[in-house]
């Protein structure tokens, strides 16, 4: 059995419930190629006790028009909701003015009682690798919170001003002790939110070259040279290997480094912008 909650993640989410007390809203980042399935639903019932901004990080990896679906979708289930590529630090102004038009009933409410405004006080929370620490080094002055392109580079809670009226806490990302299907685990496992040296890549890539098929299958086939997309999944990753000279002894096809190319690749979005969540229809409640 594949071990991937480790004893932080539970901490985490005892100390998120604790901390809710000291902030005014909550700015969830999510991973804009898998916008539900990277939404924590452990999470969800301390959510609406505040304001609530979803953020659709990594919209530079995700296929534009779906992105802009799950924005409608989400904002017309009454949520706040903005699309973000924070290593560019694009999305970012249209992220403050949200906060500022969220917040504004507040401090109305400040300024009523005769008190001047204060900075917003905002607890950012979701799953790991998500890009929550790439979000807040493009609100903060300077380099702020640790970030690196694997799960769990944030261990510990800190509080980070920002150059404007913003404070942020910053949270560990966390995921939840048991998906409620195979096809949310393999999503997350391939857009990296599950540590690759916990989960079996081949598998994985399996279902990846299924999905791709599905949902590109042209792209797949210009990408690696294929004159004929196989049917089945391992298929395709051997008609990778042998596209790129992935070969060992006699000739056979190396299929676990064309796995772990094809997850790299994706991952980069050198294959394309995917989502590969399927978009709902919207419903407008705001």
């Amino acid at each position: 059995m594949i071990q991937w909650y480790p004893g932080h993640m539970a901490k985490t989410k005892r100390n998120i419930e604790a901390d809710l007390a000291l902030v005014d809203m909550m700015i969830e980042v999510i991973d804009a190629r898998i916008p539900a399935a990277s939404r924590n639903p452990d999470l969800q019932k301390y959510l609406h006790k505040k304001e609530h901004l979803l953020v659709l990080n990594k919209e530079d990896l995700a296929d534009p028009q779906l992105t802009r679906r799950w924005l409608d979708y989400y904002r017309g289930r009454g949520y706040w909701a903005v699309a973000v590529n924070s290593a560019r630090k694009q999305g970012i102004r249209e992220l403050l003015a949200v906060v500022e038009k969220a917040m504004r009933p507040m401090q109305q409410k400040l300024a009523a009682k005769g008190r001047l405004p204060r900075a917003v006080r905002a607890m950012v929370i979701g799953i790991p690798n998500c890009g929550k620490s790439t979000v807040i080094n493009a609100l903060a002055p300077s380099a702020a919170a640790k970030t690196g392109n694997k799960p769990g580079v944030t261990r510990g809670s800190q509080w980070i001003k920002t150059a404007c009226s913003l404070e942020l806490l910053d949270t560990p990302g966390i995921l939840w002790p048991k998906f409620a299907d195979d096809d949310t685990a393999f999503k997350l496992a391939i857009c990296g939110s599950i540590s690759d040296t916990v989960f079996p890549v081949y598998q994985v890539a399996c279902q990846l070259a299924a999905l791709l098929a599905q949902l590109r299958p042209q792209a797949l086939q210009e990408r690696y040279k294929l004159a004929q997309l196989p049917a089945e999944p391992e298929l395709i990753l051997s008609a990778i290997a042998a596209s790129r000279g992935l070969l060992g002894a006699g000739g056979k096809t190396r299929d676990d480094d064309a796995a772990i190319l094809l997850i790299q690749e994706f991952r980069a979005a050198k294959i394309g912008r995917y989502t590969l969540d399927t978009a709902p229809e919207a419903r407008h409640e705001r």
